[in-house]
C-alpha cells in the first residue's frame, strides 16, 4: 500500500428496520421460552396429532421417530406435546448415552411424572412377574401419551416394556412416541430386534425426520450477518448444527458436542489411520487418489475412519460423516503441523497435474507459500469470475494481495483494480473504492497514465454508487483529461462510457448521447465490444428515462452484444436500467417484467449490485400497482441486509416509507427521513426527487399542507429544469392539494394534468389504464358520490387506512347522497373534493 493515498471516509449512520421471521430455529424449548414454528415438520406433527386422535378413541399408536443426531426429534415432540389440546396426561423419559446402562431409566423417570401403582412398579415394589399386567391396567384407566426419547441408548429390560406395550397397544388409550437415531443402530443392536418385532402392527407409525432445505434455511438466517448458503452447505440442514452456528454467530465454528465425540473417535485409531483423517480433513474430503499418494496405507486406513465413525460410505465413495466433523478434526490439529499438512497436500496436488487452480491456491495458502499463491490465486479468481461466482472470485484477489510485496507495485495495482471490480459487484463499495483509490496512487507514483486514468474513470463508478456524484463526477473528468493526451484507446472509451452514465443518472440526455456516442464509435474503432455494449445501455438509457423509445434499440443491442459476449454483469446491468427506465416513465408492466428476469439472472450470479437495485426498484413498482404490504415487505428485507448500496438503500426507504405512509403504519417518517440524508448530497432529481414526493405525500396524509408544499418545492424546479414530466407533474399535484397557486407546466404527464383540470373521470382512467389503483382511487376521490364510493372501495381493498380515513370525513361532512353543483376550481383540484377551509380544519384533527 502506497502511504497517504487513501482517505478513509467516516461511515453514514443507518436506521435498523425490524423485519418479522414467519419460523423460528428448531431446537428444544424449555419452560417460559414461549412457543416456536417448527420448519418443515408439517407432515410429522400431522401423523402425531392422527395417532393422538386415535389413541384418545381407545385404538393406541406407537409413532416411531427416527433421524440422525440434531435431527429435531425433540424439537417435534415437545412441539407436538404444547399443541394437543386433548387433556390427555403426558410423560417423558430419556435413556442416557452411559457405558453401562440403568435398568428401566426411561420408566424410571415416566413412574416419578405418572405416581401410583406405576411408580411401585419401576421402584421395584412388584414382583417382576405381576408387574406388566399391573402396567396394563393403569394405561388402561386413562388416555395418556407416552414418550421415550433416545431408545437408541436404552437398556435391554427398557426395550423389553418397549415390546411389551407396543404389542399390546391396539386396545389401549395410550400414544407411544418412540425417538431414535437411525444412523446409531446395526444389526446387532437390541433395538433393531424390537423394531422387526413390531414391523407388521397396524399399530405402527414411522415418521423419519429430513433435514431442512436450503429455503428453509435462508428462512432461519435471514436477518442475520452469517451467509444461509453457506451454513446450509457446512450444516447441510441439520437443524441442530444450524442452530448452533446461528446462536454462535460464527460460521467457522464447530458446535462442542461434534467436537467432543470427534476427539473421542479419534483416539481410537492408530497413528496412521489419525493422520489420514487429518490429510483427508486439511484436503477436503477422503479422496481416495490424493490419499494413495500421501499414505501408503490409505485402505486399511480408511476402513478404520469408517468403523470409528469418522467417515461413511457414499454411492462407492468415501466421504465425512458431517462436514463439521471434518472441522472438528481439523481443531485436532497444532499449527506447526497443519503447515505440514497443508504442503504435502499441495505437493500431492500439483503431482496429479489435474487439480483445480482454486484448491492449489487453498493448500498454497495453509502452507504459507506465497509464490505458489501468487501463481494460483489469480487464476482460481478469473475462472470464479466467468463462472459468475463473484463471491470466490473477490476472496482469491484478496488472498493475492495478502501476499504481493512492495516490489511488484505494478501487479499490485492490477490486482487491486480487479479486486475493486469483484467488490463492486458484491456491492462492497468502501472496499471497492479503497482498492481503486490505492491503485491510482500506485500508478501516478509508477508514471503509467492510461492504468491511472483507467482507474480513476473506474473510481467514479462506486462513488456514485455511494451517493457521492461530485466525486464521481471529478474522478471521471480526470480519468478523460489524462487519456485525452493519448492516442484513442480503450482506456478512453471506457472513460468517456463512464462520463456518459454520469450524465445519465443526473438525467442530463445532450451530454449523455454527447459522451455515450463518443464512447461507442471509439470502441469500435479499438474493437472493443464490452464498451460498444456499455455505452449503446447508456445511450439508450439516456433516451428511454425521457420516455423516447427510440432508446430502446440501443438497449436491445446492449442485451444482444452482452449475451453473446458472456458478459453478465453488462446484462444484469441492462436488466436493471430497462427495469428501472420503464418504472420512472410509469411504465410498470414493462418494468415489472424486466426487473423479475433481471432479478432472477443477477441472484444466480451473485451480482448483487445490480440485484440489489432491482429489488428496491420490484418494491417501488408493487408500491404503485397497488401491493402496498409486499412493497413493504420487499423494501424490509433489502433494508435488512448489511451490503446494499447507497443508491439502492434510498430507492427502498422511498418504498418503503410511501407504503407505510399508505397503510398508515409506524416507520413512514423514519424511513423518509434517512431516505432524504441520503439522496441530499447526490444533488440529482433521480434520487431527490423519489423521497421529496414521498414526503410530501406523507405530510398531505398526515394533515401537514406546510410541510407537503415544502416537501414538494425543494425539487419542482429541478424537475421542471430536466422536462421530467412525472417528477414535475407530481410537484405540481401535491402544490395544489396544499393550496399552492403555482401554475404546472403545460408538459407534465397526462394523469396528474387531467387531475389538476379537474377532470377527475379521465384521470382515473388513465391511472387505470397504467395499473395504479391507489392513484386511480386518489383521483375518483376528487368526483361525484359514485366514484368516491368505489375510490373508498379500493382504498378498503388496499388497506390504504389513511386515505380511507379521510375520505370517510369528506362523505360524512358533505352529508349529502351526490356533490354539491359548480365546486370553485381549487375544490375540483383537491383530492376528496375538499375545499382549502376543510383541508385546514382536517389539518387539525388526528391523523385517521
Amino acid at each position: 500500500m502506497v502511504p497517504g493515498c487513501i482517505a478513509k471516509k467516516e461511515a453514514r449512520p443507518r436506521t435498523v428496520f425490524p423485519i418479522s421471521k414467519s419460523a423460528a430455529i428448531v431446537g428444544m424449548i424449555g419452560q417460559g421460552q414461549g412457543t416456536v414454528k417448527l420448519l418443515e415438520r408439517k407432515a410429522p406433527l400431522d401423523v402425531l396429532m392422527s395417532a393422538l386422535r386415535a389413541a384418545s378413541s381407545g385404538e393406541g399408536k406407537v409413532v416411531l421417530v427416527s433421524g440422525e443426531a440434531g435431527i429435531g426429534k425433540t424439537a417435534l415432540v415437545e412441539h407436538f406435546l404444547r399443541e394437543q389440546r386433548f387433556g390427555l396426561r403426558a410423560a417423558s423419559g430419556c435413556c442416557e448415552p452411559l457405558r453401562a446402562a440403568r435398568p428401566l431409566a426411561p420408566f424410571q423417570e415416566i413412574a416419578r411424572q405418572l405416581g401410583g401403582s406405576i411408580l411401585a412398579f419401576f421402584d421395584g415394589h412388584i414382583a417382576q412377574q405381576r408387574a406388566l399386567p399391573v402396567l396394563l391396567e393403569s394405561f388402561a384407566r386413562r388416555p395418556t401419551i407416552l414418550v421415550l426419547e433416545d431408545v437408541h441408548w436404552a437398556d435391554d429390560a427398557s426395550i423389553d416394556v418397549i415390546r411389551f406395550l407396543g404389542r399390546r397397544i391396539q386396545t389401549l388409550p395410550l400414544l407411544m412416541v418412540v425417538t431414535h437415531r437411525d444412523d446409531e443402530l446395526d444389526y446387532a443392536h437390541p433395538l433393531t430386534g424390537m423394531l422387526a418385532s413390531l414391523a407388521t402392527s397396524p399399530a405402527i407409525q414411522r415418521v423419519a425426520l429430513e433435514r431442512l432445505s436450503a429455503a428453509a434455511v435462508r428462512q432461519l438466517a435471514d436477518t442475520g450477518p452469517l451467509d444461509a448458503d453457506d451454513i446450509y452447505r457446512r450444516t447441510e440442514g441439520n437443524p441442530f448444527l444450524v442452530a448452533e452456528i446461528l446462536s454462535g454467530g460464527d460460521i467457522r465454528a464447530v458446535p462442542t458436542a461434534v467436537r467432543d465425540l470427534t476427539v473421542d473417535r479419534m483416539v481410537r485409531l492408530s497413528p496412521g489411520a489419525r493422520r489420514l483423517a487429518q490429510f483427508a480433513a486439511v484436503s477436503g474430503k477422503p479422496e481416495a487418489t490424493l490419499l494413495r499418494i500421501l499414505s501408503p496405507g490409505a485402505p486399511e486406513q480408511t476402513q478404520a475412519c469408517i468403523e470409528v465413525g469418522l467417515f461413511r460410505e457414499d454411492g462407492g465413495a468415501v466421504a465425512f460423516r458431517h462436514d463439521l466433523v471434518r472441522q472438528a478434526v481439523l481443531e485436532t490439529i497444532g499449527p506447526p503441523l497443519l503447515l505440514q499438512l497443508h504442503a504435502e497436500v499441495f505437493e500431492a496436488l500439483v503431482s496429479t497435474r489435474a487439480a483445480d487452480p482454486a484448491r492449489l491456491a487453498h493448500h498454497a495458502h495453509g502452507a504459507r507459500n506465497a509464490h505458489a499463491v501468487l501463481a494460483y490465486a489469480p487464476i482460481a479468481a478469473r475462472q470464479a469470475t466467468a463462472s459468475g461466482s463473484h463471491r470466490e472470485a473477490a476472496a482469491q484477489y484478496a488472498l493475492a494481495l495478502e501476499y504481493i510485496g512492495p516490489e511488484s507495485l505494478s501487479d499490485r495495482a492490477a490486482l487491486l483494480v480487479d479486486y475493486a471490480a469483484e467488490c463492486a459487484a458484491l456491492d462492497r463499495l468502501s472496499q471497492a473504492i479503497e482498492s481503486l483509490e490505492e491503485a491510482v496512487c500506485i500508478n501516478r507514483t509508477l508514471g503509467n497514465r492510461h492504468a491511472e486514468g483507467a482507474a480513476l474513470a473506474a473510481l467514479a463508478l462506486p462513488l456514485v454508487r455511494s451517493g457521492l456524484n461530485q466525486e464521481a463526477d471529478e474522478r471521471s473528468r480526470q480519468a478523460i483529461a489524462l487519456l485525452d493526451a493519448e492516442v484513442p484507446s480503450q482506456q478512453q472509451a471506457v472513460a468517456l462510457r463512464i462520463q456518459a452514465h454520469l450524465r445519465m443518472l443526473d438525467r442530463d440526455k445532450a451530454q449523455a448521447l454527447h459522451f455515450g456516442r463518443r464512447a461507442i464509435h471509439m470502441a469500435e474503432d479499438v474493437d472493443d465490444i464490452r464498451t460498444v455494449a456499455a455505452a449503446s445501455m447508456t445511450v439508450g438509457t439516456a433516451l428511454l428515462v425521457a420516455d423516447q423509445p427510440e432508446g430502446r434499440p440501443y438497449l436491445d443491442r446492449a442485451m444482444h452484444l452482452a449475451r453473446s459476449a458472456g458478459f453478465d454483469e453488462l446484462l444484469a446491468h441492462t436488466y436493471l436500467n430497462l427495469g428501472s427506465s420503464y418504472g420512472e416513465q410509469y411504465h410498470f408492466t414493462d418494468a415489472e417484467r424486466f426487473l423479475k428476469e433481471g432479478i432472477t439472472f443477477a441472484s444466480e450470479r451473485d451480482l448483487d449490485q445490480h440485484l440489489h437495485y432491482m429489488q428496491a426498484w420490484l418494491a417501488l413498482v408493487h408500491l404503485h400497482r397497488g401491493r402496498l404490504r409486499e412493497a413493504s415487505e420487499a423494501a424490509l428485507r433489502l433494508l435488512a441486509n448489511e451490503d446494499v448500496a447507497t443508491v439502492s438503500r434510498i430507492m427502498a426507504l422511498v418504498a418503503l416509507g410511501r407504503a407505510h405512509a399508505r397503510l398508515g403504519e409506524e416507520g413512514c417518517n423514519q424511513a423518509l427521513d434517512e431516505g432524504l440524508a441520503l439522496a441530499a448530497p447526490t444533488g440529482t432529481l433521480q434520487r431527490l426527487a423519489p423521497v421529496r414526493m414521498a414526503r410530501a405525500e406523507a405530510a398531505w396524509l398526515a394533515g401537514k399542507l406546510e410541510q407537503a408544499r415544502e416537501e414538494a418545492n425543494a425539487v419542482r424546479q429541478l424537475a421542471i429544469s430536466h422536462r421530467h414530466k412525472w417528477h414535475a407533474g407530481e410537484a405540481a399535484f401535491w402544490l395544489a392539494l396544499s393550496t399552492d397557486t403555482e401554475p404546472a407546466p403545460h408538459w407534465i404527464a397526462r394523469p396528474f394534468a387531467l387531475h389538476l383540470e379537474g377532470n377527475w373521470s379521465a384521470a382515473a382512467e388513465a391511472w387505470h389504464s397504467l395499473g395504479c389503483p391507489y392513484e386511480e382511487a386518489r383521483a375518483l376521490a376528487s368526483g361525484d358520490e359514485q366514484a368516491q364510493l368505489a375510490a373508498l372501495r379500493i382504498f378498503c381493498e388496499l388497506d390504504a387506512a389513511p386515505a380511507a380515513a379521510l375520505l370517510r370525513q369528506h362523505m360524512r361532512r358533505s352529508g349529502l347522497r351526490h356533490l354539491p353543483r359548480g365546486p370553485r376550481p381549487r375544490t375540483r383540484l383537491n383530492m376528496f373534493g375538499l375545499t382549502a377551509r376543510h383541508s385546514d380544519v382536517l389539518s387539525l384533527r388526528p391523523k385517521g
